[in-house]
């Protein structure tokens, strides 16, 4: 098959509601509440009327129930804004293969389809959306908008990265260095979704300070945890020698997996639990993804999940 992105694959997907679990912020007039009060679309609630405020959006009908003003409150109704970000790096061509396809992913083709279903989604919803490409930083960024044009830009992108199979060498991830940039940019408050295997060449409190950054600026957050849970979480190989390849250092590493098998993945699952851990701490959706159980096994559920919950 070829590396293009098949739209068929991703159609399933664009009659779902992707809604956002709190209120955010957005320039069109839409399906989501905005956090700003006016006095212009869909009523809210009373607060009491002060001296010398106007009398304009006094609630007379109510004043005529209990003798005291009230003024009506109203909120603007708003879309979806989304940032989508991606981790590029060479750690996420695992496992290496030039003939990654939809139905044999690697971790990143993983996460292009994956992008490609979210923004076919907003894109019927008319919401807003963007895109930011990174390794140790930020190598492509389109802030949200939702024109025609900017949808197909966006593909056209996502395209291109299924077309570039081959990592760079010493291709590091800084995803404590990005997100932190990527916090510092989004002025108004987003939906935040994150494809990475976070395995990050910096500290795991970096990481989580990052995180917290987007938490702190009123975003939502959803991160992809992507792997290959049978060869990276589990070490399944078979019981003979084998030469490991650091994808992002280049350095090499000969040994029998099995020797090292029970002290690997010890080491996987702990450091899996602790990030799932400070995602639940911080009010992040944390979703576990194995490139190997499908696309539509995980994805599917997941969106028809969210939109019967909101």
């Amino acid at each position: 098959m070829s590396n293009k992105l098949h739209r068929n694959y991703i159609r399933a997907y664009s009659k779902l509601e992707l809604l956002a679990k709190q209120i955010v912020e957005g320039f069109i007039t839409g399906l989501h509440k905005s956090p700003l009060h006016g006095f212009s679309v869909e009523f809210a609630e009373h607060r009491q009327y002060n001296n010398g405020e106007s009398t304009r959006h006094i609630d007379w009908k109510l004043y005529a129930r209990t003798e005291k003003l009230f003024l009506k409150r109203y909120e603007e109704e708003t879309n979806l804004r989304c940032q989508i970000l991606i981790d590029n790096s060479a750690s996420m061509y695992f496992p290496f293969n030039k003939e990654a396809s939809f139905e044999n992913p690697n971790k990143i083709t993983y996460a292009v389809y994956a992008a490609a279903a979210i923004i076919e989604m907003l894109k019927k919803q008319r919401d807003a959306v963007g895109l930011s490409l990174f390794t140790d930083k930020i190598n492509l960024h389109f802030p949200a908008k939702s024109s025609p044009q900017h949808i197909q830009l966006l593909m056209s992108h996502l395209e291109q990265v299924l077309i570039d199979v081959k990592p760079t060498i010493n291709q590091f991830t800084n995803a404590s260095k990005v997100i932190h940039e990527i916090a510092n940019i989004i002025h108004k408050r987003s939906l935040v979704i994150i494809f990475s295997d976070m395995l990050d060449a910096g500290s795991k409190d970096e990481v989580y300070k990052s995180l917290q950054h987007l938490k702190h600026n009123k975003h939502e957050v959803i991160l992809f945890h992507i792997v290959d849970a049978a060869k990276e979480l589990e070490l399944e190989f078979k019981n003979r020698p084998y030469k490991f390849v650091d994808s992002e250092s280049g350095e090499i590493l000969k040994i029998n997996p099995k020797e090292i098998k029970d002290f690997y993945v010890a080491k996987m699952m702990e450091f899996k639990d602790d990030l799932k851990l400070k995602c639940f701490q911080y009010n992040i959706d944390f979703v576990e993804v194995d490139i190997n159980k499908g696309f539509h096994e995980v994805l599917l559920p997941y969106f028809l999940k969210r939109e019967k919950l909101y």
